[in-house]
């Protein structure tokens, strides 16, 4: 008997987007009904591409498309908190790309949204169900290389997107914090909670304002995070996690990693986990999960944890200060 398909809308056509639907399109229970751009040529081309059943030029008829149950959220950083909001009053489910939001203030009343409609509502963090991390998590919660005594770990390369780009525009959301020193901040705090205390530093860009480089420093009684997220200068993205009993090396790119290496009484064993398609396929699995046992949010990924990140988040900004204009 073939399964109940999950139908699923799509907001923004970009890059990240792209990588989205070609995994959707590996998953056997989902369909793509919809996809809203406001360009209709970018809409269609994108629909084409990925064979979607719908093609919209403004982000309301998909809200108002009956048959999407849940959309993903994949347009820049500040327009995050206003499209899940609409999406949740015309009562679809949502995936919203990271960072939820811009601030904890508008990732609370997206989270509200949510719990007074009882939708389910996710930040798309997919790291968080990439099976590498997966697995190295359960390694370290086993305690198989004792207590966490130190992160490192970072995400940069050189950037070669125009000043006029959302990656660097500040009504945007755009800077390196928010854009990637969002994934060694989730990783710390994945594996060790909130931090005591956070140390910051940023280089911000004069024209734009916004940091493109950002290094931090998260205190915790008993052990310390090394940080760092930029836009100037490659790096092998390899993180580190050093415990009393052991290491564990998360292979390049670590975000999106295919294996690991497990350090232990002077010996190295590697382990390669590769995932299926890029790996957006994990989280939406997961989004899935959800939905078929009526959950509003994953008890992996879950509304406190993204409220959590989001307050480092905003932490770091103050101690740097980094300001948008939501704030």
């Amino acid at each position: 008997m073939d399964k109940v398909k999950i139908k699923w809308g799509i907001i923004g056509c970009g890059n990240i987007a792209n990588k989205f639907a070609s995994d959707l399109a590996l998953i056997e229970d989902a369909e793509l009904q919809a996809v809203a751009s406001r360009s209709m040529e970018k809409s269609q081309h994108f629909g084409k591409k990925h064979h979607s059943k719908n093609c919209y030029d403004n982000y309301e008829e998909l809200f108002s498309d009956t048959e999407v149950d849940i959309v993903y959220i994949a347009t820049p950083h500040s327009s995050h908190c206003e499209l899940s909001l609409k999406a949740m009053q015309n009562n679809k489910h949502v995936l919203s790309e990271k960072p939820l939001a811009i601030n904890k203030v508008e990732a609370a009343k997206m989270i509200a949204m949510s719990k007074e409609k009882g939708l389910f509502f996710m930040e798309g963090l997919w790291t968080r169900f990439n099976p590498t991390f997966v697995a190295i998590k359960k390694i370290i919660d086993s305690g198989e290389i004792g207590d966490i005594k130190f992160i490192n770990a970072d995400f940069s390369f050189k950037s070669n997107h125009a000043l006029d780009s959302r990656v660097f525009d500040l009504k945007l959301g755009g800077g390196a914090l928010l854009d990637i020193g969002i994934y060694p901040a989730f990783l710390t705090y994945a594996l060790l909670g909130k931090p005591k205390e956070i140390l910051a530093k940023s280089i911000f860009n004069e024209a734009t304002k916004c940091d493109v480089q950002s290094s931090m420093i998260f205190h915790y009684e008993n052990a310390q995070a090394i940080l760092y997220s930029g836009f100037m200068s490659n790096a092998k993205m390899i993180a580190r996690i050093s415990g009393s009993e052991g290491e564990i090396y998360i292979h390049n790119q670590w975000h999106m990693a295919q294996g690991y290496t497990l350090v232990k009484n002077g010996k190295e064993e590697v382990f390669e986990l590769p995932t299926k398609g890029i790996g957006f396929s994990y989280e939406i699995m997961e989004c899935h999960n959800c939905l078929n046992n009526n959950q509003i949010e994953s008890k992996h990924w879950s509304h406190k944890n993204s409220m959590d990140l989001i307050s480092i988040l905003d932490e770091v900004r103050c101690d740097v200060g980094l300001i948008y204009p939501q704030d």
